[in-house]
């Protein structure tokens, strides 16, 4: 009999891929399924970015990279960040990793043992909680609040911190939430992590170029008295439509780079060379196409809270950043998870309960407006259809 250690015995799993799968194997059933499960923009990766990418493979790009990154994309990075954030970063700081889970992982792996204390964001993305129960660290939950328009509490997280605390984990603009955490929240956390010098923070920004009503995103980077315990968190998934290129990058304090180049070279080895010059070409090429995302999100974003409101016995904060709409269904007398069950096989609507982003996601669906207009008001009135006339079971 073939014995797994342990420790995958805890691992989790992100449930959107699972009805991503279950939607697709209804839709080739025949059924006509609108999926709003998935947080994957609807937009094609902008033209000139492809071209990047194949033009790489045309001139011989087929080859090992530095398990870093190649250092013209890292200067790219770099210049990314002074550009949106008015911050200094070293190119020798950045790290290019496939996809925005490899430095949740990396960062999660170099803070948590058992013993170990990790704070993370719930509802929060579920690798969080997984990634910190498989290295046998214990997750401490940082609750986030619909009270709060789904925005951190700089004293409630830091009212959490002991002892035994490693890693802080903070995600604004947030998902499943959307919520967006104004400055002097962030303000008021930086000020009270200066009695924990001890406890390191990974900043998850990957929809950072994502925030509406003129909300701005504050980026932990902007923050000189804890750039030495700060792991910055971004990529090209989201922001340029690049789920499927599996880009991502993050910034890192000198004294876990070396680690962290260290995991590269043991798990990845380095990230595909095109896809690396087509990032280039992301970040230093026309940011029209990423206005225009935007631009449709804000718009989608009205649509869909507007008629979440709409529906009986469901309400609707509006979400500040992301793409995501964290709807309050408890008064349907539904649990979360049997609600989303429900309306995708009889209602041919995907959507994700509550609880698969943590405890205190029960209550709540999300909903990616990541997807048409026409497809989000179908899915809105085939709901209202389903809430009307089909009792909680």
């Amino acid at each position: 009999m073939l014995r797994v250690v342990p420790s995958f015995d805890r691992i989790g799993d992100e449930n959107a891929f699972a009805v991503l799968a279950r939607a697709a194997a209804l839709a080739a059933q025949g059924r006509d399924v609108v999926n709003l499960g998935i947080g994957q923009p609807d937009f094609p990766t902008p033209a000139h970015i492809v071209e990047a990418g194949i033009k790489a493979l045309r001139d011989g790009h087929h080859g090992y990279t530095p398990a870093v990154g190649i250092p013209p994309l890292r200067e790219a990075v770099a210049r990314d960040i002074h550009r949106r954030h008015g911050v200094e970063v070293s190119p020798d700081a950045v790290m290019v990793v496939p996809g925005g889970k490899v430095t949740m992982f990396m960062a999660i792996l170099m803070f948590g043992a058992p013993g170990a204390e990790i704070l993370y964001p719930d509802p929060g993305f579920p690798i969080y909680r997984s990634m910190i129960e498989f290295t046998g660290a214990t997750p401490v939950p940082v609750p986030i609040r619909e009270d709060n328009g789904f925005a951190f509490s700089a004293a409630e997280t830091l009212a959490l911190i002991t002892e035994r605390t490693r890693l802080l984990i903070v995600n604004s603009p947030a998902n499943p939430t959307g919520g967006v955490t104004p400055k002097a929240e962030v303000d008021a956390l930086v000020e009270g992590l200066a009695a924990h010098p001890g406890v390191a923070v990974l900043s998850d920004e990957i929809y950072g170029t994502m925030t509406y009503d003129g909300e701005a995103h504050v980026s932990l980077l902007a923050y000189p008295e804890i750039r030495d315990r700060l792991i910055y968190l971004d990529g090209a998934s989201k922001t340029y439509a690049m789920t499927g290129w599996r880009l991502g990058w993050s910034v890192w304090p000198k004294p876990l780079h070396d680690a962290a180049r260290k995991l590269a070279v043991n798990s990845f080895s380095c990230v595909n060379a095109a896809a690396q010059w087509a990032g280039i070409a992301a970040l230093d090429g026309p940011q029209d196409d990423v206005a225009a995302m935007v631009a449709a999100f804000d718009q989608r974003r009205r649509l869909v809270v507007e008629g979440l409101n709409g529906l009986p016995n469901v309400s609707c904060v509006t979400p500040k950043g992301a793409f995501y709409a964290f709807p309050n269904v408890a008064r349907t007398g539904w649990k979360a998870k049997a609600l989303a069950t429900a309306l995708l096989d009889e209602a041919g609507v995907a959507v994700i309960g509550g609880p698969d982003f943590g405890i205190h996601g029960e209550g709540y669906l999300r909903l990616s407006y990541a997807n048409s207009a026409e497809n989000i008001a179908r899915a809105l009135d085939r709901m209202r259809r389903f809430l009307s006339e089909r009792a909680p079971g």
